[in-house]
C-alpha cells in the first residue's frame, strides 16, 4: 500500500482556474458543477482568504444525479449560457472534477452554438493549483491575444499572477508597486487582478514583466517574450530587483537614488534592530517554514542567510509529504514556524512551544491589509518587526508568576528526581524552541512533581516524566 498523504497542501486546478478567470472585471465565469462546488469556492474559501463574501462573476450549473448520471450536462449548460448571455461581458464554460468524471466536453457544442464562449477543461483531475494557474494564464494569451506585433512602450512594466487566493497578496503587490515607481518604471498592468480580459493584448507592449511568482506564471510570461523580474525577498534581493528593473528601463541613476534612499527611511528600522540587543537573540532563533515555493524560498533566503537565524526546515507547500512533517516537528521544534493552518494543527497536537506565523493558504486568514507585505524591502522590515515582537512576548510569557495558593492548599514536600529521569527531562528540554527552553523545563518540572505527589511516590523516575511529556 502507498503512504497516504495527510492535508493535501494545494488546491485543484478547477479552484485555480476560478480564482485566476473571476478576478477579471468582465469575464464571468459557468462552472460544469454541483451546487456544492460553487459553495466551496465561490463563498467559503473567498470569505476566509480574500475576505470577499462571494465572487459575483461566477455561476455553477448545478449539476444534479440527472446529469450525471445519464443524460450529461450540455442541455443544463446551454440553459446556463443563455440566461448570462450580455454584451460586454465573456463567458468562459470551466470544468470541473464531476463533469469531467462524466467525460463532458462542451467545445463542439460551443462552437456551432455560441461561439463566442470559450471552454476551458480545467483538468481539475490531473493539475494541482500551481499548474492550474499557469496554464489558465497561458490559456487566456492563446485564446485571446490580438495576434499584432508588440509595440513595446519605453518605461512600462506588467505585473502578472495576483488572483484570488493568493496568500497576503494585496499588501506584496502593493510594495511591488512601490519599488517600480522608485526604480523609474509606469506601471501599465496588474494582470489579472486589476485588469480587463482586453488588456491581455497590451500586456507584450511593457517594456519589462514582473511575475509576482515563481508558482506560476512563467508560461505566459515566456509567451509575451519580454524581459522577466521576480517578485524579490529580503534586503540583497530586493536591491538587486531595483538595479536590474531600471537597467532595463534605461534608468540607473534612478535606481541608485531610490536604493541610497531606501536604505535611509524604509530600511532604517532593521539597522536600529541589528545594533540593538535584540539582534543577540538572532543567532538563536530557530524557525521553520512550509510555504508556496515564493515564500518558502524567500522567508528562508532573508531570516536565514541575511539574518544569521537558523532555519531547520523550509517546504514547499506542492511537495510537502505532511505525515513526515508532523513526525519532523515531533523530533525538532522551531521558535517561529511559517506555515499553514494544517501546520498550526500540528503544532496544537504536540502541545509545541512555537510560535505560530501564517505564510499560506489554506487557512482562515485574511490578507487585504497593505501593511503587511513579505516582499521587498518593506516586507524585510514588516518580518522582523513581528519577530522581535515575539520574542519580546514569549519572554513575558515565561516569566515566573506568583500565583496565591487556593483556600486550604497545604505545602508539600517535593519528591526526590533519581539520575535516569533528570537526564530524560534534560533531552526532552533540548527539543523546545532554545528561548523557552528554561521555563519549558520548569513546566515540566513541576508537571511531573505534581504527578508523582498525586500517585503517592517519593522519587521520580524517568517513566513519571514520560506520562507529563
Amino acid at each position: 500500500m502507498g503512504k497516504t498523504i495527510r492535508d493535501e497542501s494545494t488546491a485543484s486546478a478547477y479552484w485555480a482556474s476560478v480564482n485566476t478567470f473571476c478576478a477579471l472585471s468582465d469575464v464571468h465565469v459557468i462552472a460544469d458543477a454541483p451546487v456544492g462546488c460553487y459553495n466551496l469556492v465561490g463563498a467559503a474559501v473567498m470569505d476566509y482568504t480574500d475576505a470577499i463574501p462571494y465572487l459575483e462573476n461566477f455561476t455553477p450549473t448545478s449539476l444534479t444525479e440527472k446529469e450525471i448520471a445519464s443524460s450529461g450536462s450540455s442541455e443544463i449548460v446551454r440553459d446556463t449560457i443563455t440566461k448570462l448571455q450580455e454584451p460586454g461581458r465573456q463567458l468562459i464554460l470551466v470544468s470541473s472534477a464531476e463533469s469531467e468524471m462524466i467525460g463532458s466536453d462542451h467545445e463542439r457544442m460551443l462552437a456551432m452554438q455560441f461561439p463566442l464562449v470559450r471552454f476551458f477543461p480545467s483538468h481539475s483531475l490531473g493539475e494541482n493549483e500551481w499548474q492550474g494557474r499557469d496554464r489558465a494564464l497561458e490559456w487566456l494569451f492563446k485564446n485571446f491575444d490580438d495576434g499584432r506585433p508588440a509595440a513595446v512602450e519605453p518605461g512600462t512594466v506588467s505585473i502578472i499572477g495576483p488572483t484570488y487566493g493568493c496568500f497576503n497578496s494585496p499588501s506584496d503587490l502593493a510594495e511591488i508597486k512601490r519599488l517600480i515607481a522608485g526604480a523609474g518604471g509606469r506601471l501599465k498592468h496588474v494582470f489579472p487582478f486589476e485588469s480587463r480580459l482586453s488588456d491581455i493584448s497590451d500586456l507584450k507592449n511593457s517594456e519589462v514583466i514582473i511575475l509576482m511568482y515563481h508558482e506560476f506564471g512563467s508560461r505566459l510570461g515566456k509567451l509575451l517574450n519580454r524581459p522577466v523580474l521576480y517578485g524579490p525577498f529580503g534586503i540583497d534581493e530586493t536591491s538587486t530587483f531595483i538595479m536590474e528593473l531600471a537597467r532595463l528601463l534605461g534608468c540607473e541613476q534612478t535606481g541608485e537614488a531610490f536604493i541610497a534612499k531606501e536604505k535611509q527611511t524604509v530600511l532604517a528600522p532593521i539597522w536600529d534592530l541589528w545594533r540593538g540587543p535584540q539582534a543577540e537573540w538572532f543567532p538563536t532563533v530557530r524557525f521553520g517554514v512550509v510555504a508556496a515555493a515564493s515564500y518558502a524560498n524567500g522567508l528562508k533566503k532573508f531570516l536565514a542567510d541575511e539574518m544569521g537565524m537558523q532555519c531547520l526546515f523550509s517546504h514547499i507547500t506542492e511537495e510537502t509529504d505532511n505525515t513526515a512533517l508532523r513526525e519532523q516537528l515531533a523530533s525538532v521544534q522551531p521558535q517561529f514556524f511559517f506555515g499553514r493552518i494544517v501546520d498550526k494543527i500540528y503544532l496544537a497536537e504536540l502541545d509545541a512551544k512555537t510560535r505560530f506565523i501564517p505564510a499560506g493558504f489554506p487557512g482562515p486568514i485574511v490578507r487585504r491589509a497593505l501593511g503587511t507585505p513579505f516582499m521587498g524591502h518593506s516586507g524585510a522590515v514588516f518580518l522582523l518587526q513581528e519577530i522581535v515582537n515575539s520574542l519580546y512576548d514569549m519572554l513575558f510569557n515565561f516569566l515566573p508568576l506568583n500565583r496565591l495558593s487556593e483556600a486550604g492548599e497545604t505545602p508539600t514536600q517535593k519528591p526526590e528526581w533519581d539520575a535516569e529521569a533528570e537526564e530524560f527531562l534534560n533531552e526532552a528540554v533540548k527539543k523546545a524552541p532554545f528561548i523557552s527552553q528554561i521555563s519549558f523545563g520548569r513546566e515540566l518540572k513541576k508537571k511531573a512533581e505534581q504527578l508523582a505527589i498525586r500517585q503517592g511516590k517519593k522519587t521520580i523516575s524517568k517513566e513519571t516524566v514520560s506520562l507529563v511529556l
